[in-house]
């Protein structure tokens, strides 16, 4: 691209840009550096690199993103067998498939679509067989949603949530308070089914697009493998 081009495309003036190349224009403004970058069609990656050396903080979304990308759907398309679930940094169920419906309640409206909301409110969420496991899992769960708290603050769907869960929960008011600060790892759970107790490996992933998706997997040739398998027939000759 022309510096003409450019200039045109982020509305600024050909003398600017070029005082921008030659670091005689030390200060531009936050606003300048995110036309330039979206005239310039930057990755998330470039964008956050320009603005650092630009010193100027990056725009911030204003709301929780909740967008699948292909990807994720074709991953999720080839696990079938695998329980696996999608969701957004605000821990906001946007999609699962039926292998992991198998071992966690579906949700029943709006608001039990949010698993911390489950987790604190409805306790529809507590699956887990030991208080020790839950207590951590609560904990890293706040965690990210303090987190995704301070990345979107002007998310108003958000902020409800929090204030909702602060009136209706002493445990994650409490918890809240002491700004537990908690980060994923992988962890092996014990979970409560109706066929009886499972352990499973448990692993998180954040891909584009900050969304968290979640993997389910037993050890081959485990009880547990054959209690998950189990679990989905039903579905699966239901489909059949």
């Amino acid at each position: 691209m022309r510096r003409e081009e450019l200039a045109a495309s982020a509305g600024l003036s050909v003398d600017y840009v070029v005082r921008l190349e030659q670091g005689r224009a030390a200060h531009p403004s936050p606003q300048v550096v995110a036309s330039l970058a979206r005239s310039l069609k930057l990755s998330k990656a470039e964008r956050a690199h320009l603005h650092e050396l630009a010193g100027v903080a990056e725009p911030r979304d204003l709301r929780v993103p909740e967008e699948l990308t292909p990807s994720v759907l074709r991953m999720m398309d080839r696990l079938k067998g695998t329980p696996v679930a999608v969701f957004s940094a605000s821990w906001t169920l946007l999609k699962c498939n039926d292998a992991w419906a198998t071992i966690l309640p579906p949700p029943t409206g709006s608001a039990s679509r949010n698993l911390a909301w489950r987790l604190f409110v409805d306790g529809s969420a507590n699956v887990l067989s030991t208080r020790q496991q839950q207590n951590e899992f609560e904990e890293v769960i706040l965690s990210d949603l303090r987190g995704a708290a301070g990345r979107y603050p002007h998310d108003e769907k958000l902020r409800t949530l929090i204030d909702s869960m602060l009136e209706k929960s002493a445990r994650f008011a409490t918890l809240w308070k002491r700004a537990v600060v908690k980060t994923h790892r992988s962890k092996t759970k014990t979970m409560s089914t109706k066929l009886g107790t499972i352990t499973l490996d448990c692993d998180v992933f954040t891909s584009e697009g900050d969304l968290r998706i979640v993997v389910y997997t037993a050890e081959p040739g485990s009880e547990s493998e054959r209690v998950l398998e189990q679990l989905q027939s039903p579905r699966r000759a239901r489909r059949s």
